[in-house]
């Protein structure tokens, strides 16, 4: 690999960068997929399209964190993470197969690694895939087991969803108020992606406060209480048909009682990685942005 070299990612990289995760974690999926699962399918358009658009934001927002192994002009490995108020946050990460075992990855994520000295904690959803699970133990982070739920709910067993609102830009203030107490951090200006890609809906009593992405189920969601946490999440599953809610933690119990009563089922996969932080609770990360 003395041919390949590091250097930083710029926005004109994304088209490719996205085509190579999108391969690279098909072929993850494919190799680590049950039986009992639908077969993996290749990231279809639309959600490439929010990749490459999400690429970008963090390219724009914090380029330091960014970076692409590349070969004659070819890529081979992208590596995306960022900080966001003393947390720093790994999005995307991938080698591509015929470049994996060379210590390629291992290469690549340190720049990314160095990109969040500063900060006093670090978060990603890691997959199951033994080799990333290694080299994240190794970069000093605790894994904690994720569940998901999904499914068509029964939508006999949905209540009267009250007290929750669509969300407008006015309310970023409380978002990140929010995002604090849960995760140590504010989403900031990532706030401005996410709205743009999925629908927001707010509740807010005198006291307690939460939000929540949705998205065919829940993209990411945050609230100050276990009740406010689960009344935006019935507002997920009654938003759609096929209903799918990850990165569920032991700790964020509530989601699996909520998907369990919708007649929802219940699968393990993949971990939240944590360095010098809890999991966070009532706490439902989006997949990138967390």
């Amino acid at each position: 690999m003395s041919d390949t070299r590091i250097r930083p990612m710029t926005v004109d990289d994304a088209g490719a960068a996205e085509r190579l995760t999108a391969v690279g974690y098909h072929e993850l999926d494919t190799r680590m997929f049950r039986r009992s699962w639908p077969d993996p399918q290749l990231r279809p358009p639309e959600r490439g399209a929010h990749w490459v658009d999400r690429a970008r934001h963090l390219i724009r927002t914090d380029p330091g964190g960014c970076w692409v192994a590349e070969r004659d002009d070819a890529l081979l490995g992208v590596v995306i993470s960022f900080v966001r108020e003393k947390l720093w946050l790994l999005a995307s990460y991938a080698v591509v197969p015929e470049a994996q075992g060379l210590g390629l990855g291992k290469a690549l994520l340190a720049p990314a690694l160095d990109h969040g000295r500063g900060c006093l904690r670090g978060m990603l959803n890691a997959s199951s895939d033994p080799k990333a699970v290694r080299r994240y133990h190794a970069a000093g982070f605790t894994l904690h087991p994720q569940m998901f739920v999904r499914g068509t709910p029964d939508r006999s067993q949905i209540p009267v969803v009250e007290k929750v609102r669509e969300g407008t830009e006015s309310d970023v203030d409380l978002m990140d108020s929010v995002d604090r107490r849960t995760r140590g951090a504010a989403h900031g200006v990532d706030h401005q992606l996410l709205m743009r890609q999925f629908r927001l809906v707010v509740s807010e009593t005198s006291s307690a406060q939460g939000y929540a992405y949705l998205d065919d189920g829940v993209a990411l969601l945050a609230a100050t209480d276990r009740r406010t946490a689960s009344r935006l999440m019935w507002e997920a599953i009654a938003s759609s048909d096929d209903v799918l809610v990850g990165h569920i933690t032991p700790e964020n119990g509530w989601a699996l009682d909520v998907g369990i009563a919708a007649r929802l089922d219940v699968f393990q996969e993949g971990y939240q990685a944590l360095r010098n932080m809890r999991p966070p609770r009532p706490y439902l990360p989006h997949g990138a942005l967390m």
